[in-house]
């Protein structure tokens, strides 16, 4: 599924205000505006549907209580992926230390195709899963989001030079994993 733009600072601070004038349609509206977008980076941070869906499920909660305390002079989506972003953190921290990895790494392939795409994908899946919590927000931002550094910067809360550094560890780190795969598959 290809995702929408990202939408208007203007056109998320009109619903927000709309929202604490208690319109049901502007919730409506910013929940059909970035629930495929979070569930989709807690996905990706989690690697397990029910996770991920718990997590957007309490981030529009956390959302919608604390949307008083949203200072529209910020970018209302740095708000609510932070939320994601956290929340997803917040999740990786609660599992026990070694938990296996889910079968359900195989929706994160893009959808059809032939069977070397999919099996490209579930590596990239794991790979990924391998990564240490911050370098997965980093590279999930960045490679599946396609977020600016200074939109990164801004939702994980770092500066972009910090944002710049992670990423190329991340890098390196997703490339030895998926290196590391690639010999324990040529193994089996």
């Amino acid at each position: 599924m290809k995702e929408t733009p990202l939408a208007t600072d203007e056109e998320d601070r009109a619903l927000v205000e709309r929202c604490l004038d208690d319109e049901r349609d502007a919730a409506a509206a910013l929940v059909d505006r970035y629930e495929q977008r979070l569930f989709n980076v807690a996905l990706r941070m989690l690697g397990n549907v029910q996770d991920a869906e718990d997590v957007v499920q309490t981030v529009f909660f956390n959302v919608f209580h604390k949307l008083r305390s949203y200072d529209p002079r910020f970018k209302f989506f740095s708000w609510i992926y932070r939320m994601a972003v956290n929340e997803s953190l917040n999740t990786l921290k609660r599992r026990k230390p070694m938990v296996a990895l889910e079968d359900d790494l195989g929706i994160l392939a893009s959808g059809g195709g032939a069977d070397g795409a999919t099996e490209a994908e579930d590596r990239v899946g794991k790979a990924l899963q391998s990564l240490k919590p911050d370098d997965r927000a980093v590279v999930v931002l960045k490679h599946f989001m396609s977020f600016s550094y200074e939109e990164i910067g801004e939702v994980l809360g770092i500066p972009v030079q910090t944002v710049k550094s992670r990423l190329f560890t991340a890098r390196e780190r997703l490339r030895v994993a998926l290196d590391e795969g690639v010999r324990s598959d040529a193994d089996s």
